[in-house]
């Protein structure tokens, strides 16, 4: 073997053992600290379970509770208009509702906030009592109720009446404008709602060529919709107002016209009035 190599190796092995090396092992210091942070985070999902308990019965349970109170009140109204309209139009205390609705589960608190608030103030509950019922904007007890109110919105140039009046008010009202027929007209919005017109039959005539003619033949293109109105205001006549969805068309906004000020510029010098001379027309001569 060379003999170089064999100095290299023996110095190695010099350096080797002048320098030894130690194995990193994990220190029991460490363990046990790793072990000691376990309980800290169980500590901290505690307390925050903690924290979330206490919200739960604190603030949030007031939001919660609340919610809790109108959802109760809205079910019970629509729980009175359902029955309503399928012909249970007598009145209930609260305490049958509230067996009816399911809500026997509310406190003594929520349930006198029904009785002297809620149900009292509400446009759609009707109180006579210590009883309660539903109260739609047109009570109808039949057909012939609801054929006498389009006949007397007719008469009176009130227009038609929308079909989800009538059927909150009307029991049963499919069958009733079933029945009905032809005695009713319909007519869609722009915004897809029906509305109920009479059918009056008595004004279904023929009307002679002559009359047409006569008609026709009156101008009435000067004339828009506003003096046609004024018009029929004189004569006692009440036009029935589009009760459809109106687009509202941006306004332009005018340009005010800047009035052209006198400007004022400030004078100085004003102590010294009488003293000096002009000198835009030249030089004065010596006196």
């Amino acid at each position: 073997m060379d003999p170089a190599l064999l100095r290299e190796r023996e110095l190695f092995k010099k350096r080797a053992l002048s320098t030894p090396a130690v194995e990193k092992r994990p220190a029991a210091s460490d363990t046990g600290s790793h072990k000691k942070k376990k309980p800290k985070v169980d500590k901290e999902s505690s307390s925050g379970s903690k924290h979330s308990a206490e919200l739960s019965n604190g603030n949030f349970n007031i939001k919660t509770s609340s919610g809790y109170k109108f959802g109760c009140l809205a079910k019970i109204v629509n729980y009175m208009k359902t029955r309503h309209q399928n012909g249970d139009t007598h009145f209930l205390t609260l305490d049958e509702i509230l067996d009816e609705t399911k809500l026997l589960d509310i406190s003594m608190k929520q349930k006198q906030w029904l009785m002297t608030e809620a149900l009292v103030n509400n446009p759609k509950i009707d109180v006579r009592d210590g009883t309660y019922g539903f109260k739609p904007k047109y009570n109808l007890k039949d057909k012939k109720a609801l054929l006498r109110l389009l006949d007397k919105h007719d008469q009176l140039g009130l227009g038609g009446v929308l079909l989800d009046d009538v059927e909150e008010g009307l029991p049963n009202s499919a069958k009733a404008i079933k029945a009905l027929g032809d005695q009713i007209i319909f007519v869609t919005r722009p915004d897809k709602k029906k509305i109920l017109f009479y059918n009056d039959k008595h004004c279904q005539f023929v009307v002679d060529e002559e009359f047409q003619k006569l008609w026709r033949s009156v101008p009435v293109d000067a004339m828009d919709e506003e003096k046609i109105e004024e018009y029929l205001k004189k004569q006692g006549i009440s036009s029935m107002q589009e009760t459809g969805v109106k687009k509202m068309l941006p306004v332009q906004k005018r340009k005010k016209q800047s009035a052209q000020r006198k400007r004022h510029f400030k004078t100085h010098n004003n102590h010294l009035a009488g003293i000096l001379e002009d000198y835009t027309d030249g030089v004065p001569g010596k006196k």
